[in-house]
């Protein structure tokens, strides 16, 4: 597989006008081995490559002295997965580097829209032994993040889900320890999400609810996290509205964390929010998405406000973090290439919040063989 990638990111940062702008071409390469079952064993092994195509000018997290905002595409090669695996009994087991994508990686993913994903060393088993339900385990040991960067982990991982005509009902407990930062959490939460028939129209929709709190290593507290969408696809086009809310232990001044989540994939796509802040988020957001002629368009609209105030910095509860619009022009191709547009403009709230204008835009051409 190659990704070739032109992006793009503007800040309007009115004090220092040196990190206003940066821009870089990668292209990804990734080849992968996996090979015939024997008794039951098999291996996977697979390599990444990211090679800028211009000089490399842009801070990546790794040349960090270079100016301008963020691309985390670092140059590199690598090993993404290698791993042993073993299936007997509607039971799979896998030790070594891995892919650990659970769910719609809110908490566990694997960060794909980077150039280079994010994998995990760790012993895991999945199994099916009873009709529609699904139990995964693992234990990591090591994460190796998107910029090449690996920390050693005390995680385990437990995900449960049953599979019912109208949707799928979740349960899970995540006890993260990043031993390199000696830090964490334990998380405990359920989801039920689906959709139902409703004449020529489908309805969907999410629920779900998550407590989260210390663990040995960390400051104590407590936040919550709920989700809530509901949509419905007819002729063709999915529309959605939904909130998400990260809260925060306003005592401790801590929020409701998601270290391992694929989170490009949540509260916008400039990333403005890697990590939660202090006063919690809440996400109300808006989607809208068809295809025409085989071309997929997607809009995304997110109003940002904080979950819980900050009496010492003059923070309420319900102050502007902000407001993003996206939008996703996507097409395959018959001769298998893919070519995609993305862009996404948010605009700041409160002064108070420091929150800075900033635009993002992806063209991208995908090739698998």
């Amino acid at each position: 597989m190659i990704r070739l990638r032109y992006e793009n990111v503007e800040v309007d940062d009115k004090v220092d006008t040196t990190q206003d702008g940066s821009d870089a071409i990668t292209l990804k390469t990734r080849a992968t081995y996996t090979s015939g079952d024997f008794n039951g064993f098999g291996m996977t092994l697979e390599f990444d490559d990211v090679t800028s195509l211009k000089s490399v000018n842009y801070p990546d997290k790794v040349n960090s002295g270079e100016s301008g905002p963020t691309i985390a595409d670092p140059e590199g090669t690598g090993v993404n997965q290698v791993y042993i695996s073993y299936k007997a009994m509607d039971t799979t087991a896998k030790y070594g580097r891995q892919r650990i994508l659970i769910g719609n990686q809110r908490f566990v993913g694997g960060v794909g829209w980077r150039q280079n994903e994010q994998t995990y060393d760790a012993l895991s088993v999945s199994n099916n032994s009873i009709k529609n339900l699904t139990v995964f385990a693992a234990h990591v040991y090591n994460v190796d993040g998107i910029t090449g960067t690996n920390t050693d982990h005390d995680t385990n991982l437990l995900n449960i889900a049953y599979k019912t005509p109208i949707g799928k009902a979740t349960t899970y407990y995540y006890d993260v320890e990043d031993e390199s930062a000696e830090a964490g959490s334990k998380t405990l939460g359920a989801s039920f999400a689906g959709k139902v028939d409703a004449g020529d129209a489908k309805i969907l929709f999410n629920v779900e609810f998550a407590k989260q709190s210390e663990n040995a290593k960390t400051t104590d507290y407590d936040a919550n996290y709920t989700h809530i969408m509901g949509g419905v696809s007819i002729a063709g086009i999915t529309a959605k509205l939904g909130l998400e809310s990260l809260g925060a232990d306003d005592d401790a001044g801590i929020g409701f964390a998601t270290p391992l989540a694929t989170k490009h994939k949540f509260q916008g796509w400039t990333d403005n929010f890697l990590a939660t802040p202090s006063t919690g988020i809440d996400d109300l957001y808006v989607s809208v998405g068809t295809k025409v002629a085989g071309i997929k368009l997607l809009a995304v609209y997110h109003n940002f406000t904080t979950n819980e105030k900050d009496v010492a910095a003059g923070i309420k509860d319900g102050d502007e973090h902000g407001s993003e619009i996206g939008f996703v022009v996507a097409k395959k191709l018959d001769n298998g290439i893919g070519l995609s547009l993305k862009y996404a403009d948010f605009s700041k709230g409160d002064d108070a919040l420091g929150k800075k204008d900033t635009t993002k835009l992806w063209l991208s051409s995908t090739y698998k063989f």
